[in-house]
């Protein structure tokens, strides 16, 4: 049978959960153990899909085309756990199947409540992941103790050790310790109350792991062990890293973390391999270069909307032995100060994904620059299609050139809407989405960065090139490098005579990990430090 782990969170939100579960789930492989992830999301959306990225951050695609919340990127960046669709299950998804199942008659006239039919199912998503073969699964709840919207999943985690055995589920509780400045001291408090919430609800936490910006000595530990009602031993430290989150699964065994689990599960697991993680994290703070990397995008000044473009770029410094210095800058703010003042001096240039017309002429700017002075970039889904649009107003010499997304007469739609969505009026779940095969010319800069003549890549949008202006484009220096199985859809440009000028349809950043960095982000990186060392970066080049 395998055992589970469930994580919950108290005091705040954004704690790291998400983080702290893929860092258990990485020291558990790295004893050997076979383990697979999931998040339950208390929000009533059917998927992150349709919420805007200020509101949940990034939305993280998977192979099979489910639109998933972010913390599972870190699940897939820390682990070899496979994701799917049952990876990630909300309120609205356990809802709606239970509706489904009810308009179906499959309750026989029974009233439906939300005990037991909601959390039936809620036990029922988590049941899934425990395969044949699987040691462990750990199931992070989404949201913090106390919330309204998280009492059905607490309530279905409390009876699944009723279901399956009290020796067979952990418990463990991600909370607060803070620092109070004023009084010079950590507190407690915060923890024994949220600890108190989860008591109340009849979950026991076995495991504490303490989040807190100063060490916890052992008279706090004790206090909280004694209050909380746990042992000393489980009271975990887990104190804020200033240098890498990278850092994290390495604090984790400093506690011993990884033994107490497995004694308290009753594993058999093998010795602790850490080697290559020990390695990452000495490239890390060992550099040999250090290059400086402007990221354009419409949500500059909110992180998590780009959450896995940062790690990729992170894990290419750390491939390529860089310290790379990331500056957001955002697309709207170009667009009325110019990119001579806001983009000179970088030695890269990335222009990531998104949605909306605000900021487009900004990026598009921001991308003639990089074409005009040599600089390295790399155009990642609407990235790809305002190079494609900048290239076919100031190259091919088409007035107007835009896609249809933004405007819909514009004389030359060079980015028009896929005809497989043309029909399509809902929104969630609705685009292009998942792994998708492309073909590598051979000789281009993609096919040297993969090594292979076919690769497959996640992707997640209702637009594309517009095959009309194909002829043209190549004709005057834009290479289509890849595109689908039949050729019918463009997947990769690049301007061979330029130092580094490449603009994927896919989103290559949900595929790299610290211990094997995305080809296409480690090449740009590798152009970075050579445009460096060969001392461009003050200079304009080519323009």
């Amino acid at each position: 049978m395998a055992k589970h782990i469930f994580v919950t969170g108290g005091v705040v939100s954004s704690l790291g959960k998400g983080l702290t579960s893929a860092s258990i789930g990485m020291l558990l492989e790295a004893r050997g153990l076979r383990v697979r992830m999931q998040k339950l999301d208390p929000y009533i959306n059917v998927d992150p899909g349709t919420m805007s990225p200020y509101q949940h951050g990034e939305v993280y695609v998977l192979d099979d085309g489910s639109e998933t919340d972010l913390d599972l990127g870190h699940y897939e960046r820390f682990t070899n756990s496979p994701l799917t669709r049952d990876s990630n299950y909300t309120t609205g998804q356990i809802y709606l199947s239970v509706i489904n199942k009810e308009r179906r008659g499959e309750f026989l006239g029974k009233t439906v409540q939300v005990i037991p039919h909601i959390t039936n199912e809620i036990k029922a998503v988590i049941r899934k992941l425990a395969e044949p073969g699987v040691d462990v699964v750990i199931t992070e709840i989404g949201g913090t103790v106390g919330d309204i919207e998280s009492q059905p999943f607490l309530e279905a985690i409390r009876q699944f050790a009723l279901d399956v055995g009290k020796e067979n589920c952990l418990y463990m509780h991600l909370t607060l310790v803070p620092y109070l400045k004023a009084a010079g001291e950590l507190k407690t408090k915060p923890t024994q109350h949220s600890v108190g919430l989860l008591r109340q609800i009849g979950v026991q936490p076995d495991v504490l792991i303490c989040r807190t910006e100063r060490s916890l000595d052992r008279e706090d530990r004790e206090k909280i062990a004694l209050f909380c009602n746990v042992p000393l031993e489980a009271v975990i430290e887990e104190k804020d890293k200033d240098f890498s989150i990278y850092e994290v699964p390495l604090s984790l065994v400093e506690h011993q973390l990884d033994q107490l689990i497995v004694r308290r599960l009753g594993l058999t697991a093998g010795e602790l391999e850490l080697d290559d993680w020990r390695d990452l994290l000495h490239r890390l703070r060992n550099p040999e270069h250090e290059v400086s990397i402007a990221v354009v995008g419409k949500y500059a000044e909110h992180r998590d909307a780009y959450k896995s473009i940062y790690e990729a770029i992170d894990h290419a410094g750390m491939a390529r032995r860089a310290q790379v210095r990331v500056q957001s800058i955002q697309s709207e703010l170009l667009e009325e100060e110019g990119p001579e003042r806001l983009l000179s001096g970088f030695d890269g240039l990335l222009v990531p994904g998104g949605f909306g017309e605000r900021g487009i002429e900004g990026k598009v700017d921001a991308i003639r620059f990089a074409r005009e002075r040599g600089i390295p970039f790399l155009g990642i889904c609407l990235g790809m299609q305002c190079a494609v649009i900048e290239f076919g107003r100031h190259v091919v010499g088409l007035d107007g050139a835009h896609s249809t997304e933004f405007s819909k007469d514009t004389p030359h739609p060079v980015i028009c809407m896929l005809d497989e969505q043309k029909s399509i009026t809902d929104k969630g779940g609705t685009m292009r989405l998942g792994a998708q095969e492309a073909r590598l010319a051979t000789g281009s800069r993609a096919a040297a960065c993969y090594g292979r003549p076919a690769i497959w890549e996640r992707h997640r949008h209702r637009y594309e090139f517009n095959n009309v202006y194909r002829a043209q484009f190549e004709s005057l220096g834009m290479t289509i490098s890849g595109a689908n199985a039949d050729g019918s859809l463009v997947e990769i440009v690049e301007i061979p005579g330029h130092p580094w000028f490449v603009a994927v349809q896919f989103h290559p950043e949900f595929k790299s990990k610290p211990t094997a960095a995305h080809p296409l982000f480690s090449g740009f990186i590798q152009a970075a430090i050579e445009r460096k060392k060969a001392g461009l970066w003050t200079a304009a080049a080519g323009s």
